[in-house]
């Protein structure tokens, strides 16, 4: 899990950063981006101890999640920082273009200053303020990409539960926001809210029927 970053310091990175997002394929709410950096030497210990299990966040349960993204948090060392773009962003620039500023927006958060290299799950990404490397399926891959992956995904479910308080009836604590069965009939019935995407079909859909 640390073969990217170690890969990385060879060729002269002063700092790895890890980065992923979540919520890009929600109907509603922000995409979420998170960067984490923590130094070889204190990720090879982590990799022993408190991060040993740390992954993927789609192949982990939320309850574990939170208590990795508590840790993560809390670890000496680790710098971090979580980032969105708003539903306006998103239907302003398109959902790639807002995931790749929230991307920027979270690199940028750290503070870390030069010598920074980034590495990205999933495909490349313009405009990082740090050169970086793309890898396909890398928060399976990455250590720090890993743990990008559950704050992100925490942050935006969390978010997810303020969204189902404040809009009750659409039940975003349960489906996240992803046009699951329930979700679409809720906003057949409801029309959309404030923090629906309304560049998404099934929302301009649910507009163009009189439920706006």
């Amino acid at each position: 899990m640390l073969e990217y970053e170690s890969e990385a310091m060879r060729r002269g990175a002063k700092t790895v950063v890890g980065i992923d997002e979540a919520g890009r394929g929600p109907l509603a709410g922000p995409v979420y981006a998170a960067a984490v950096h923590l130094p070889l030497d204190a990720a090879r210990a982590a990799l022993e101890g408190g991060w040993a299990q740390v992954n993927d966040s789609k192949k982990l349960s939320p309850r574990k999640r939170e208590i990795l993204a508590a840790a993560i948090k809390s670890t000496p060392g680790c710098v971090w920082a979580v980032a969105c773009a708003t539903p306006a962003e998103i239907d302003s620039l398109n959902i790639l273009r807002a995931t790749h500023l929230a991307m920027r927006r979270a690199v940028k958060a750290l503070g870390l200053g030069e010598g920074v290299f980034a590495l990205v799950d999933g495909l490349p990404v313009e405009g990082l303020p740090c050169p970086s490397r793309a890898i396909v399926k890398g928060d399976s891959k990455s250590l720090l990409v890993a743990a990008a992956s559950i704050l992100a995904k925490t942050a935006r479910d969390a978010d997810c539960a303020r969204m189902e308080r404040e809009h009750p009836g659409y039940g975003f604590a349960k489906h996240k926001g992803y046009p699951t069965r329930e979700h679409l009939a809720a906003l057949a019935a409801l029309g959309p809210c404030s923090e629906h995407r309304k560049s998404f079909s099934p929302v301009k859909e649910a507009a163009a029927h009189g439920k706006a």
